[in-house]
């Protein structure tokens, strides 16, 4: 059935949430702000990081608001942390690589899309994957609308040549379910991420995967 996969970064491909953090709350503090748990960043990233600076600051300040100027200051700050050190703190999950190798043995193309910018997106993928295991690797691109938009996954399926219909969207939110579901795909939401089953089942996820294993099972039809 499948033909091609797509993969999130964050929380999927690699476990990045101390990267995040350390970088974010770097900023938070050089703008006179307390730094947020680490934890908690399980629930602000994911929508891009015009969003992430929004919800620190929420978090931060709470009813007492903030303006754009602080926003936009708080971005340049994380933005020039984040690109001197992309791979900072970031691990591999157990059993993604194995599997990916996999995919690529048995003729699948795949793709990574992530809400991060661009730079940062290949900087860790370059670091952490083989040359070749991704066919398509794009982060944030300024003319592409981000994620939950379907305009890059279907950018993707474009350059694949691959019906929507054909491909694996792979994630660990709510935003890529949503993602996969608005482009036509199938959606396989992983529980080594972010975010929770429940999030992931409230958001319609064709598959609920354990273990990475289990995206080759699925791709291989060997789980339904």
């Amino acid at each position: 059935m499948y033909k091609a996969c797509i993969f999130d970064l964050d929380g999927t491909l690699a476990n990045t949430l101390a990267s995040i953090a350390n970088f974010a709350n770097t900023a938070m503090k050089r703008c006179g702000y307390e730094p947020i748990e680490v934890e908690k960043y399980r629930y602000l990233v994911g929508n891009g990081t015009d969003r992430l600076m929004h919800a620190m600051l929420d978090t931060a300040l709470g009813a007492q608001g903030y303006t754009e100027d602080d926003v936009r200051k708080m971005r340049r700050i994380y933005d020039e942390l984040y690109e001197s050190d992309p791979t900072c703190l970031v691990t591999n999950y157990s059993g993604v690589q194995d599997t990916l190798k996999k995919l690529k043995a048995k003729g699948i193309r795949m793709a990574v899309l992530s809400n991060k910018p661009h730079n940062c997106t290949t900087a860790i993928i370059d670091a952490l994957f083989p040359r070749g295991t991704f066919d398509l690797c794009y982060g944030q691109r300024q003319e592409v609308a981000r994620k939950p938009s379907p305009e890059g996954a279907l950018l993707i399926a474009d350059e694949f040549a691959v019906s929507p219909e054909n491909i694996l969207y792979i994630g660990d939110t709510n935003t890529d379910m949503k993602t996969g579901a608005a482009a036509g795909m199938d959606t396989a939401g992983v529980l080594w991420g972010f975010r929770t089953e429940k999030e992931l089942r409230e958001n319609n996820a064709k598959y609920i995967v354990e273990r990475p294993e289990q995206i080759y099972e699925i791709v291989a039809g060997l789980m339904r």
